[in-house]
């Protein structure tokens, strides 16, 4: 591969720069350009990375900061302070013209400016955006639906659950009270299982300080189109998982569907409906809109065509990996496979890119995206959980400690392992804290109000991105 022509005007006698975009600030996007930055040689290239969030969400740990055990800013990297040495673009990447090497962003600051979008030029691009949601045309879902992959989903979330306890606890009416204690979670993958998990556990404990709330009082309830939960723990324990589930009165529905959820009432596909103030959907997720929005080739369901070596197929100058990439398991058996879009891979698929593409920049041979499935953890609330690493299974206390130990290796940077570790530490010393910080939400409302204006809502947000 030979590196594009840099245009940038530089030193005479000293060779161009190459102007290297990394399009996500996620898994992918923000270790990638981590070690392109401890490893590029002075005055080689430049890095950029265009993202719509100012930090890396570590999402393994959105349940937990859901259920309280982690705050919110501890679950999240601050990209400026890690990427020192790299331009870091706060906006949305709508466009690329791979052919013309150019990327067209939006930024916070372009719609005020009145100027159009930025053009931004490159040499080398990496496609890391990762996926959003992936919902269906279900009636009422866009209403009522809540999402479960941003922290501020999740800590949105945690506060509608205590939210709809107090309103449980102070209303006459039974209808409202019972709407209000239904829960019902779309996916029994990682998300909806961990978020159901964790939450469930919070809510019976904050029942305890509530006169009239019990935690049988409460239903909580899992749908899945499948036969089974979790498959990435492999059948056993997926099994062991909903028997863990049902002990705890979680009403776990197999091989079911959301048909409906209109006018705050969950109708399944087995005839049953439940008045419900809470539907959250985690029901899977789909690529990034920028990637139709490209020149670069995509597979049958959306994703980058990437070959093994984490370039996109039979297109030079262009990288990607993550949630955005259909990259080629060269360790399976059957042929054809592709490697799972999880952090287990992008973690690993980052540094063989970021690797690959300084190979490129110097002439040097690429190296093969090679990396067995190691297995999986799953915490099912605290001192709970599922685990099937390298052949060994583990339930309860040992499958949630492992599972800490796992992600407390793996959340990026000391300063956040030691946050999260602090915070592990001392929710082991003291009681929980079940305290909802709803008004956050909407923190004009009380000046609006006393202004004489009158409270306002805030128009419903898209949902974000979340990054490969």
């Amino acid at each position: 591969m030979v590196k594009a022509a840099n245009s940038r005007g530089t030193a005479p006698g000293t060779p161009p720069r190459a102007r290297i975009l990394v399009v996500g600030g996620g898994y992918v996007g923000m270790y990638t350009a981590l070690r392109l930055q401890q490893k590029l040689r002075a005055g080689e290239a430049e890095v950029t990375v265009v993202t719509p969030e100012p930090y890396m969400t570590y999402q393994p740990f959105l349940p937990e900061a859901a259920a309280g055990s982690i705050s919110p800013r501890h679950v999240v990297v601050p990209l400026r302070r890690v990427l020192g040495d790299c331009r870091i673009v706060i906006g949305e990447a709508r466009r690329i013209d791979h052919a013309k090497r150019t990327a067209t962003v939006t930024t916070l600051a372009t719609e005020e400016e009145g100027a159009g979008a930025l053009q931004l030029e490159y040499d080398e691009l990496v496609l890391a955006p990762g996926s959003i949601s992936r919902t269906l045309p279900i009636p009422g879902l866009a209403d009522y639906g809540i999402g479960f992959k941003t922290v501020e989903e999740a800590i949105g979330l945690r506060n509608h659950v205590l939210e709809q306890m107090d309103i449980a606890s102070s209303t006459r009416d039974p209808a409202i009270r019972d709407a209000a204690l239904t829960f019902v979670f779309v996916g029994g993958g990682y998300a909806g299982v961990e978020a159901l998990g964790e939450l469930e556990d919070m809510a019976r404990y904050a029942a305890r300080y509530y006169h009239n709330v019990k935690p049988e009082d409460m239903k909580w309830i899992l749908v899945e189109a499948s036969d089974r939960i979790l498959p990435e723990v492999g059948p056993e324990m997926g099994k062991y998982t909903v028997r863990e589930l049902r002990r705890r009165n979680i009403d776990v529905r197999l091989e079911t569907r959301l048909d409906s959820c209109e006018n705050r009432v969950a109708v399944l596909s087995d005839g049953t409906s439940f008045p419900t103030r809470t539907v959250v959907w985690t029901a899977g997720v789909k690529p990034h809109p920028v990637l139709a929005a490209s020149d670069l080739p995509r597979n049958e369901r959306g994703r980058l065509a990437c070959t093994a070596f984490l370039t996109v197929d039979g297109t030079e100058h262009a990288w990607a990996a993550g949630d955005a990439a259909a990259v080629p398991d060269i360790t399976a058996e059957e042929p054809g496979r592709e490697c799972a879009p999880n952090a287990q891979h992008a973690l690993r698929q980052a540094r063989v890119l970021a690797d690959n593409l300084l190979a490129s920049l110097r002439g040097e041979v690429l190296t093969e995206y090679a990396h067995k499935y190691a297995g999986s953890v799953a915490s099912l609330g605290l001192h709970k959980g599922v685990a099937h690493v390298y052949g060994r299974k583990l339930k309860g206390y040992p499958a949630w400690l492992m599972h800490r130990i796992y992600h407390l290796s793996r959340v990026p940077t000391v300063n956040r392992k030691m946050r999260v570790l602090a915070e592990w530490t001392l929710a082991g010393l003291f009681k929980r804290e079940i305290v909802s910080l709803g008004s956050l939400e909407h923190p004009r409302a009380e000046f609006e109000l006393a202004a004489g204006g009158g409270p306002t809502t805030p128009p419903p947000k898209p949902p974000k991105p979340s990054q490969g």
